[in-house]
């Protein structure tokens, strides 16, 4: 792993989406992404590569259409905040749990 494919990996984990990534045993989607992208960010990468880092954008939620797509929506951090009330004696992390919801899907789309 490279020092880029190190930053790229804890970055992916820290965001909301790494919550649904997990329960749905993504790891090694997530590492061929970083992997991807590390090459692609190289001035001799292929065009080919692009589009295979777009469809890992769309697949693991990082877009706006992977959003939808999945029907994963992030709250924002102030929403976040006034749901979760943390004890006073300890204040309790944000965490990328926290951030995402999962929209039901409608019975009539």
């Amino acid at each position: 792993m490279t020092p880029r494919e190190d930053a790229l990996w804890a970055d992916l984990w820290s965001r909301p989406q790494a919550v649904a990534w997990e329960a749905l045993n993504q790891e090694y989607e997530v590492a061929l992404f970083v992997r991807t992208l590390a090459l692609v960010e190289q001035p001799e990468a292929k065009t080919d590569l692009q589009r295979v880092v777009r469809g890992y954008l769309d697949s693991l939620g990082l877009s706006v259409q992977g959003m939808l797509r999945n029907r994963w929506k992030v709250a924002p951090a102030d929403e976040v905040e006034e749901s979760s009330a943390p004890a006073p004696e300890a204040p309790r992390r944000r965490s990328a749990r926290d951030r995402l919801k999962v929209v039901p899907r409608d019975e009539g789309a």
